[in-house]
């Protein structure tokens, strides 16, 4: 009986190892999982070959030779890729979107752009209108002032991004930038028919504007990202390709079976040795398959943001998946940890597609990521002299979307965007002459 208890126990140890790898591995990213890997195959004298296969079977073949072990040294991110990267949570129409790009890569190293609305649309094969949709993208990135024209523009920019722009600022930066420079507010008191306070305040908004915000982004040498499986479209659906290397193949040294001289202490040891890559290549089989399925099941819950973009991502929660594949909420939350996917907007984290939402009458579900969206759209085009208030916000989302939300949400998610009131952003200065 005693035996049988201790057998169990020993039993019951292994199966809880087993399982603590498991878990470990299954929230590594693919780049922590192979340096963690490689750091047990310097220990495991056992451990004979890992074979991370780099060539992709199925893959677009620009991608095929990538190599992320090989990629050494890392370059800074730019001031380029860093807008880039913006895009990602950004709707930007197909037509334009070449515009954009060609846009950001004719920028100066100050952020401001070196080519004008004509050479862009002329280059891109795409009308003014649609050159200055591209440039009104640009200019809304971070931070305020990339994609102006001129100091005038890239103030005027900043301004209205902080709510304080007057409608005769314009014209003071364009005819009268002396009297900026000169700091002299009396004339500016007399030419636009504004208070000393008004007037003083104009010259300290505009000093707190940054000329060259180009120079603002940080070159950084960004974390090193791998994505575990890239999504396309082919012949008309949507596939999944999963990176080999996010399945490693160990290969076991089978030499040490034969040494049957070994003394016990030795056989002991490679013994343990031999658990140890026995419970690893069962974690990554673990890892793999989890995996697998949540990508899977995400591409097939978030068709239409594959599909269209950003504006059709659907609400969805970590329960949401954890039931159908019948797992706990923790498996699906370590499963998507660090983990990215490669698709038509970029590489994207697992994470983004989990958003909260609000139900319709319908019975539908709007996601609060293309609310947010939604009403920032709407403020940007809103007259700054007569800004939306919250309920007038609350109603054109139903009129013109059909989404249906309380005044208190509009509220709630404004604020989440670090947008002011509509009190705030009204528009206090004096008249345009």
């Amino acid at each position: 009986m005693r035996q049988e208890l201790v057998q169990e126990q020993k039993l019951q140890q292994k199966m809880n190892h087993s399982l603590l790898q498991a878990i470990q591995i299954l929230q590594l990213s693919s780049i922590e999982m192979i340096e963690y890997i490689q750091s047990l195959a310097n220990e495991n004298p056992l451990i004979e070959d890992i074979n991370f296969d780099y060539e992709i079977s199925t893959y677009k073949e620009k991608y095929s030779s990538y190599n992320p072990i090989e990629e050494v040294t890392q370059q800074p991110m730019s001031m380029y890729d860093e807008l880039k990267e913006q895009l990602v949570t950004i709707q930007v129409k197909k037509d334009i979107k070449e515009a954009v790009y060609f846009g950001i890569d004719s920028l100066d190293e100050n952020g401001y752009l070196t080519i004008d609305l004509s050479m862009l649309a002329n280059h891109c094969s795409i009308s003014e209108s649609d050159a200055d949709e591209a440039l009104r993208i640009i200019q809304s990135l971070d931070p305020a002032g990339i994609g102006a024209r001129s100091l005038s523009e890239c103030i005027i920019i900043q301004l209205k991004r902080m709510n304080k722009y007057h409608t005769y600022i314009e014209e003071l930066l364009n005819q009268h930038l002396n009297l900026v420079a000169n700091e002299d507010v009396s004339e500016i008191m007399d030419i636009y028919k504004v208070t000393e306070t008004e007037a003083f305040e104009t010259l300290e908004n505009i000093k707190s504007c940054h000329p060259k915000p180009g120079t603002l982004i940080n070159t950084k040498v960004p974390e090193y990202v791998i994505p575990e499986a890239n999504v396309y479209k082919e012949e008309g659906s949507w596939k999944i390709d999963f990176y080999q290397w996010t399945s490693p193949a160990i290969r076991m040294n089978q030499d040490y079976q034969k040494f049957d001289q070994l003394n016990k202490e030795t056989k002991m040891y490679l013994k343990e040795k031999q658990n140890q890559v026995e419970w690893l290549q069962g974690a990554i089989m673990y890892r793999t398959n989890t995996l697998e399925s949540v990508i899977q099941l995400i591409v097939e819950k978030q068709f239409l943001f594959f599909e269209h973009g950003t504006f059709m991502l659907k609400p969805l929660t970590l329960k949401d998946l954890a039931d159908v594949l019948n797992v706990h909420v923790s498996t699906i939350s370590r499963t998507i940890r660090n983990k990215y996917i490669q698709t038509n907007y970029g590489t994207i984290p697992l994470k983004f597609f989990f958003q909260s939402g609000i139900k319709q009458s319908n019975g539908t579900e709007t996601s609060a990521f293309t609310i947010k969206k939604l009403i920032e759209e709407i403020i940007a085009y809103e007259d700054k002299q007569k800004p939306f208030s919250d309920e007038t916000i609350k109603r054109k989302l139903n009129e013109e979307f059909g989404i249906q939300v309380a005044r208190r949400t509009v509220m709630k998610y404004r604020e989440q965007l670090n947008i002011p009131s509509s009190m705030k952003r009204k528009n206090r200065g004096g008249n345009t002459l």
